[in-house]
């Protein structure tokens, strides 16, 4: 019945109905802000790209073929994942293009190395902000290995890198990803030690 609603839906959309529009945008907005964020970093640019994903997604309606249950969601990630790693593209671009480094790379011995244990729960806005901090070749793979089930072959084939600089890439995030969150989880619990 949900899937019947959906295709209603999607047939208003097309034409071009503002109250589907906005049950829409309420809809789905903050799971693609949410995805965007995950490959951005930086809220304002993962607005941008959302925004270029939900216009993509209502250009694109003509195109869609819901070929099973859920075929909808799985679109409109897809269309939002690519545009999230287009504009990566065209960041890296630029970036080469002025010179700039990441300075984050060089950072990566600087972090603190303490091999505890790691929490057993930790605020999902928190793990969100921590992958942010991740470089943007760590961060893309990690989001596209771990959030989009993609195999290294693919994440290979979507970034033109080899399979091995992708495993090396995820290995790299997690190891710098642990660094973060142990040193996340140290500053947390000093802050909550000066309280008491």
């Amino acid at each position: 019945m949900e899937e019947t609603l959906r295709l209603d839906w999607t047939e208003r959309l097309k034409k071009g109905d503002k109250q589907a529009l906005e049950e829409f945008y309420d809809t789905y907005s903050p799971v693609l802000l949410s995805i965007c964020m995950r490959y951005t970093a930086v809220r304002e640019d993962a607005e941008d790209v959302m925004h270029e994903s939900l216009i993509r997604i209502l250009k694109g309606l003509d195109k869609f073929n819901p070929r099973f249950s859920g075929s909808f969601e799985v679109w409109i990630r897809r269309i939002t994942v690519n545009a999230s790693l287009n504009f990566l593209r065209e960041k890296m671009k630029a970036q080469k293009l002025n010179g700039w480094e990441s300075r984050e790379a060089i950072r990566l011995n600087e972090e603190p190395d303490d091999s505890s244990s790691l929490p057993q729960q930790l605020e999902p806005e928190a793990v969100i902000r921590l992958i942010g901090e991740l470089p943007d070749g760590y961060r893309t793979v990690l989001n596209l290995y771990v959030f989009e089930n993609y195999s290294h072959k693919d994440i290979a084939v979507e970034l033109g890198i080899s399979e091995n600089t992708s495993k090396s890439q995820l290995s790299k995030a997690r190891a710098l990803l642990r660094k973060k969150v142990i040193a996340f989880c140290s500053h947390k619990q000093l802050v909550e030690d000066e309280r008491e």
